[in-house]
């Protein structure tokens, strides 16, 4: 974990607010149905943020736990700008921002070189700046000749280097990693996770990690936000809180497995009962 001096004056990187975040589904979902009734399906909100709110330090790694559903992804990609709030507000102080997410960022049919450059400059960097960062984004990617050919035809382990080496070489002021700390076959996951951890170590930038991997966040974050069907649960010291997570996940795991069995009990229950009647 990064150390900073106590005695320095403590200077927001993000800053949020009461958000919200809201999204509309049909409530029975039917092509036919969906087609021939558009105008009169019913539609069911979902809300995927409660009024979440929270500040993050400049120079601080923070972790996001929560389980699947929680609203983890959803409070990153509002941060990154991809999603609008409904209600409330998120505050960058002026900070630059990149999302590491697979299936985040880019365009299928163009090629991964023309991808560096429409990345590059979603990011905020000049077409100048992208050009002088080329050469170390395709060498670290290890695509050779593959970097001309469209994204479309990647491999999922393509597609995320390429997609690691644009958002590591083109340093931000903040990182945001959704589930992305190592990618690839063995030899990339050593150098990607190595080049990760160059990164956040630096005190000037600001990270923000999702991962469902407690070992990993104990070694790298400062701090902890537990996110709960939408809510902030828990947040402050990292060992704290994901021992609490830790616990709560076990607890519930047992339960969803007793869930199961009485279901499974019932099932059995009343088909042997259906069987009776038949006889």
């Amino acid at each position: 974990m990064k150390k900073v001096n106590k005695e320095e004056k403590k200077e927001i990187a993000i800053s949020v607010k009461d958000l919200h975040i809201r999204y509309r589904s049909l409530k029975k979902f039917s092509i036919k149905k969906s087609l021939l009734k558009l105008r009169t399906s019913k539609f069911e909100i979902f809300e995927a943020l409660k009024g979440v709110s929270f500040d993050v330090e400049k120079g601080k790694i923070l972790g996001i736990v929560g389980r699947n559903g929680s609203g983890k992804s959803t409070l990153l990609r509002s941060i990154a700008g991809i999603f609008s709030p409904d209600k409330g507000s998120i505050n960058l102080h002026g900070n630059t921002v990149s999302l590491l997410s697979i299936g985040v960022g880019f365009q299928p049919a163009l090629t991964g070189y023309e991808n560096i450059f429409l990345s590059g400059m979603l990011l905020g960097f000049s077409e100048d700046q992208i050009r002088a960062k080329l050469k170390e984004i395709i060498d670290f990617s290890e695509l050779g000749d593959f970097i001309y050919s469209p994204v479309k035809t990647y491999s999922s382990g393509m597609y995320s280097k390429l997609a690691f080496s644009i958002t590591a070489i083109l340093e931000t002021d903040i990182m945001l990693i959704d589930e992305v700390l190592s990618v690839g076959d063995i030899q990339f996951k050593a150098k990607s996770y190595a080049k990760m951890k160059e990164l956040i170590n630096d005190t000037n930038r600001t990270v923000v990690i999702v991962s469902h991997s407690t070992e990993t966040l104990r070694e790298l974050c400062d701090v902890i936000l537990w996110l709960h069907d939408g809510e902030i649960k828990m947040m402050g010291d990292c060992n704290e809180v994901l021992n609490k997570y830790q616990e709560f996940m076990e607890l519930d795991a047992l339960r969803r497995e007793e869930e199961k069995k009485k279901e499974e009990q019932a099932t059995i229950k009343a088909m042997k009962e259906q069987v009776k009647k038949s006889a």
